[in-house]
């Protein structure tokens, strides 16, 4: 028995192109501007961010599900920071299994200096531009899609 495609009628085509446009270009710009003042990428920012709101380390595997990345994307982007100096990798002092991501003092150095620039960027580019309850919504949409989404990813454990 086949499933009949349920199609996307005018008004939810539109709305479904504007958010891809608008996730991308909003990526890009977010990453644009942490390139170019800070020779930081978009992804890197958000590990110094993960492992800033965790005491300063995290273990791999715990990164990468925060993140909903691979543990191979985490893996070779926090080995260009280490080349960096921004963070260090070592093993876990609780089973000596696992291995640490720590943040180090030049890595918080530098998220202190690009987030104002970042939460400026999303402040621009996104919550200033929709009314309150707007955003709201859409924090809901999208914590609705990532709770739907989240079990076809068997790589990510929730916490």
């Amino acid at each position: 028995m086949s499933e009949q495609t349920r199609w996307l009628d005018p008004e939810q085509q539109r709305s479904w192109r504007a958010l891809i446009m608008g996730m991308t270009l909003l990526n890009d710009r977010l990453d644009a501007d942490l390139r170019g003042s800070f020779d930081l990428s978009l992804a890197e920012y958000e590990i110094l961010v993960r492992l800033s709101e965790n005491d300063g380390a995290l273990r791999m595997a715990q990164l990468a599900d925060s993140m909903a990345y691979s543990r191979s994307r985490v893996t070779h982007t926090i080995s260009r920071m280490e080349r960096s100096g921004l963070v260090e990798r070592r093993n876990s002092t609780e089973d000596g299994r696992g291995v640490v991501a720590s943040l180090t003092p030049a890595g918080m150095e530098l998220l202190v200096r690009a987030a104002p620039v970042h939460v400026n960027g999303v402040r621009e580019h996104l919550v200033d531009l929709a009314d309150g309850a707007d955003f709201t919504a859409l924090g809901r949409v999208m914590n609705a899609v990532a709770d739907h989404l989240v079990c076809d990813r068997p790589d990510i454990e929730i916490r």
